[in-house]
Order: C-alpha cells, then structure tokens, then sequence
C-alpha cells in the first residue's frame, strides 16, 4: 500500500509506561471434526494451539501471518464470539475466558469488534441510524442529547455525513461502510478495539483513508487496538508491537521497528523478503534478497512434530522436528521461537 508506505511512522510509545489491559496465556481452539454413522470425533483443526501475548492500554498490536494461520479465530476467542478449548483470557485482570452471555454482557461496552468484510457485516434492510444504535438498544444505554444525536455525531467523528442516518447501506461505497462499522463499534466507548482485516476488502486507493481513520481515533479516544491484518504495510503504519503467526501459533513477538529492521524468525524474515520494492536499485545495494518458501502450508489437523516450520525452513536441523522451540525473549522487548534464530550480527538478510 503505497499511501502508508511513504508516511511518516511515529515512534511507538514505550511498553513499559503502560498496563496490560488484555492478557492471553495458553488459548487455544480446536475445531472437532467427526464422522462415520455415529459422527463421533476423527480428528480436530487445531486453528489456535497455544498463544502467550499481552496488549497494553493505549498501544496497537499487529497479528500478521498467512492466511488459514489463526487470525481470525484467534479475534473472535479475545472477543468472545467463539469458545477456546483451552487458556485463559484475562481483560482488566478478569478472567473472561469461559464466561456467559450474561457474564460478558456489562464487558460488551469495553470489547468491540470491527469486521472484515463491510458488505456483510451490516444488515441490508436497516437504516445506518438503527445499525449504529444498535448497541445503546443492546446495552439500554440512555445518551445524552438522544439516540439520533449521539449516532449523528458518531457518524461525523468517522468521516461521514449526520444527514445519513436514514439511509441504507446499500447506497454507501465500501470505504463508507466500514466507516458505518468503525462508527458502531465506537458507540459505547469501548476500551478495547479488535479490527479483522478493516482493510482488506476494500479498494487500495482507499484503505490509507481507513487506516488513517483508526489512527486519528486511538489518538482522540485513548483507544487500545489489536489489528489483524496480512498487509505488512499497513501493519507497520498502524503498529506499536507486532505479533507473527503461523499455523495456529505466534512465531515472533517484538515492537515495530526491530521486527522490519531485525527479524529473528526465519519465517517473518520470509515474509519481509515478499515485500515489493518500488525502486529496484535499492535491493540491488543489499536490500534484503527475496526467499522463497518451498512446500505447502501443513494441515492443521496434522502439524508436524517439534516446529512447525520446519518443513519448509532453510535452517531446519534434528532438533526442530523432536523439540517444540518455546517463545523466548532473545532480546530487550523481542521474543521468538526458533531454535536457530537469526541474529542482527553479522546476518545480512536481516539488514534493511
């Protein structure tokens, strides 16, 4: 995404000044998958198996990785829309892992979720005032001023016209629409915002607008984001730390700038390589070479023992297929998985 790549990034706030507002330890997510006349249990899709990360108020973690690695899914568990097989999940110190509708209904207001796909997420036969209102209905929340109001001046907060409270979402672009969706999820003042790709349905010439949006509002609202995306571009604009998954697990974990300059994981370094460079001079003068992966993502009913990586990595040597590297911290705010992680000494593909 060109527009972001040019931008100015501003430099991440310490994560030591800040308190964790989300704390994930060990979750995970099997998907059961039955057969035969009695349709009991063959196998399970492990799309989430064992995830340790934490989110601090007022910062933005990034979750990047292939698609089918987990991103998804691993939103939806933070959210509570889905039920983990396993961990714990703890917002503000409360464990909400395994807690009910009823139980998650006061943390509704502090949790919101902004969906992938904006010609989906929103209810074709109800006006932009009833979709935005919904979570005042939802919560029996009384604002200030009335119902009309406060969503009329959400709508001018997004980007969008108060004169479009009665139409449709069907006379909106796709641009506006997950503005309708980032308008609703901000309704009752969320502490925390999980964004599912918020861009990548949309046309390239307009997810710089969007992008800047959420940027503008963390900055107004004091909002903490966790932003899942498989653009590298646009998590690096938006980004504080980022996190790197692969087949349900998180292989790198580190702040913004020492993962593009210095990543550690051969696979995030795989991933860096992809990245186009608009002047081919520039990866002519030692700009990082381009390496390709061989071999197929492996199935998450079946992973491979030990690293999961392993079957297509350069490096990959016994221990990788008998031992499970652990996420270690090998530097000051850096933690990897890799029993054989590449070093910023010496390692030119690790240069800029």
């Amino acid at each position: 995404m060109t527009d972001t790549q040019g931008a100015t990034l501003p430099s991440p706030a310490p994560a030591s000044d800040r308190e964790p507002l989300l704390k994930v330890t060990g979750l995970t997510r099997h998907f059961p998958i039955r057969g035969g006349l009695l349709r009991r249990q063959t196998g399970a899709v492990r799309a989430v198996d064992g995830i340790d990360f934490t989110v601090n108020a007022g910062e933005t973690l990034g979750v990047v990785g292939e698609s089918g690695c987990g991103k998804s899914t691993m939103g939806r568990l933070v959210t509570r829309l889905d039920e983990p097989t396993g961990g714990t999940i703890e917002f503000e110190g409360t464990d909400i892992s395994h807690l009910g509708a009823g139980g998650m209904r006061p943390l509704r207001r502090d949790i919101q979720m902004i969906f992938q796909d904006p010609y989906s997420s929103l209810n074709p036969r109800h006006t932009v005032g009833t979709i935005v209102s919904a979570p005042f209905k939802l919560q029996g929340v009384h604002p200030e001023g009335g119902v009309k109001k406060a969503v009329q001046d959400l709508l001018e907060l997004c980007g969008l016209s108060p004169e479009h409270y009665n139409r449709y979402p069907h006379e909106f672009s796709g641009g506006q629409r997950q503005r309708i969706g980032i308008a609703r999820a901000l309704a009752l003042k969320p502490k925390m915002v999980i964004a599912d790709e918020p861009v990548s349905a949309l046309d390239v010439s307009i997810q710089a607008q969007v992008v800047n949006l959420l940027d503008d509002l963390q900055q107004e609202l004091g909002l903490t984001y966790l932003i899942i995306a498989h653009d590298l571009s646009v998590v690096r604009h938006v980004s504080d730390r980022v996190a790197v998954m692969y087949l349900g697990k998180i292989v790198e974990i580190a702040d913004r700038d020492s993962l593009y300059r210095t990543p550690m994981h051969p696979y995030t370094n795989a991933l860096m390589s992809a990245v186009p460079v608009p002047d081919p001079r520039r990866r002519q003068r030692g700009g990082r070479e381009r390496i390709l992966l061989t071999g197929d993502v492996p199935s998450p009913i079946n992973p491979p023992s030990g690293c999961r990586f392993r079957t297509r990595c350069w490096k990959a040597q016994e221990v990788c297929a008998s031992q499970e590297p652990p996420l270690t911290a090998l530097a000051t705010g850096h933690q990897v998985a890799c029993h054989f992680p590449e070093r910023s000494e010496g390692n030119d593909q690790a240069q800029p």
